[in-house]
């Protein structure tokens, strides 16, 4: 650390851009950034008095594996501490294997989003789950349809209920929704379930973009448009023509970008900049926030027209915390998902695992726990998994005492909860809705196998439905 209280970064990186970017990024947290072009002048630099005080490193993977891991092992050698963060344009799961076998921390993808950059940092400065390596979770995660989609607590499942419904409608659809809940699951099945799943649902980080670019991702621009623009560009929605586009991060979008998606919704036509007249597009906007927007409305930093026209079809999905019951299901699930990634196989969990996964709070959510698997796949060697398997996790409920209560005492394993907060039984048709709802989670939807279970035939599994209220294609 430096004098003046900074925390100082070494960045491993010859692109220019690149590098302003991140020192940018990191500035918001008070980091300070020291640049490397390579491998070689990164060494040397840690070997300076400026190098000694740094506090992390950021390697651009922009070459081949073996180069990356052999720099990765000799930084870790020489600082068996310091955290070291992996950046690369087009990683993949073997790319973050190797990283992480030969030391990395963590991996991340370009472009970076802000937010995920200065999480990772946070984990950096001892504040976040520490080792969590974050793989590429959109490969283990994508196009799993409301079927695939994995959570039996109520709250759950009446959030894919509202968004399965609306998936039939043109209509916007708002997903809230912390960190790492999986709004950009719930997109991909809203979008797969509409009728425009045919096509390619187009995806658009608003706040991995500099808010100079934002206008020209969007809505494209013709050549000479501004200073830079040597060719015409198309933009996101001519992309989207057809399909969805999937706004995630939607409140770091910049005002003077809002009026023009505002347009976009009331016209259904886009103005390329530097374009002398605009063009139709149909495309249906999905929009992802992990803050409250309203409450962004209410700051002045979101325009609150745009906000009701993104908000016809609101869909909340709560925290892992508020669902601890699902995360047996969820574990056993993203597994199944990491075995299949090169470099990876079938693992078995232990129950003394699980009890401890379940005593975490998870506050980065179901990726939060998906990081934490795919690092304790990686440098398994065992046949299972244990609670030795996670360190970290261990070491973050260490000492927190287990106060048993009216809560606690409320809720079965599979996190069904037989009793109101008052202390009285809830009604019997209540319960049954919810074992229902969880043996079809559990089940992936396979009705035959869920009247089966439930030792009842489909023929009253369906009147029960209907009786119930519960929505197959969400329940």
């Amino acid at each position: 650390m430096t004098r003046n209280g900074q925390r100082l970064l070494l960045l491993i990186d010859s692109e220019p851009a690149q590098r302003r970017l991140v020192a940018a990024i990191a500035s918001r947290r008070s980091w300070r950034t020291l640049f490397a072009d390579d491998a070689a002048t990164a060494l040397s630099t840690l070997a300076t008095p400026d190098g000694l005080a740094v506090d992390a490193v950021i390697l651009d993977h922009s070459g081949s594996d073996a180069d990356a891991s052999a720099l990765i092992a000799d930084l870790r050698a020489r600082r068996p501490a310091m955290p070291i963060l992996v950046l690369a344009a087009n990683g993949s799961v073997a790319a973050a294997v190797a990283a992480m076998r030969a030391g990395a921390s963590d991996f991340l993808v370009k472009p970076i989003a802000s937010e995920r950059l200065l999480a990772a940092l946070e984990v950096a400065l001892g504040g976040g789950s520490a080792g969590e390596l974050r793989p590429l979770t959109e490969k283990l995660t994508a196009n799993l349809g409301f079927a695939g989609i994995v959570g039996a607590a109520p709250q759950f499942r009446a959030a894919l209920a509202i968004a399965a419904k609306a998936a039939r409608a043109r209509v916007p659809v708002l997903i809230e929704g912390e960190s790492g809940v999986g709004k950009h699951v719930v997109a991909e099945a809203i979008h797969d379930a509409s009728p425009r799943g045919r096509k390619d649902l187009i995806c658009v980080t608003c706040g991995a973009i500099p808010a100079n670019l934002v206008e020209s991702e969007l809505f494209g621009h013709e050549e000479g448009a501004f200073t830079g623009a040597f060719e015409r560009k198309i933009g996101r929605f001519v992309d989207a023509d057809g399909s969805t586009i999937f706004l995630d991060e939607v409140s770091e979008m910049p005002l003077e970008a809002q009026v023009k998606l505002l347009r976009v919704l009331q016209t259904g036509e886009i103005q390329p900049l530097g374009a002398r007249h605009p063009r139709e597009v149909d495309v249906r906007v999905v929009a992802a926030s992990n803050v409250p927007l309203l409450a962004e409305v209410e700051a002045g930093r979101f325009r609150e027209d745009l906000y009701y026209r993104l908000n016809v079809v609101q869909v909340t999905i709560p925290p892992l915390r508020e669902r601890a019951g699902d995360i047996p299901a969820l574990v056993r699930h993203l597994l199944g998902r990491i075995a299949e990634q090169p470099g990876l196989r079938a693992l078995s969990i232990t129950d003394d695992a699980l009890r401890l996964l379940g005593s975490y709070d998870w506050p980065g959510n179901v990726r939060q726990l998906q990081n934490a698997l795919f690092r304790a796949a990686v440098l398994c060697d065992e046949e299972g998994l244990t609670h030795e398997n996670f360190p970290q996790i261990a070491q973050l409920t260490l000492g927190r005492a287990a106060t048993p209560g009216p809560t606690a005492a409320a809720a079965s394993p599979a996190g069904i909860s037989l009793f109101h907060p008052d202390g009285n039984l809830r009604p019997l048709d209540e319960i049954e809705a919810d074992v229902i709802r969880l043996a079809i989670g559990h089940y992936r939807g396979r009705m035959t196998e869920v009247a089966r279970r439930l030792g009842i035939g489909r023929s009253t599994l369906y009147r029960k439905l209907g009786e119930l209220g519960i929505d197959q294609s969400a329940a």
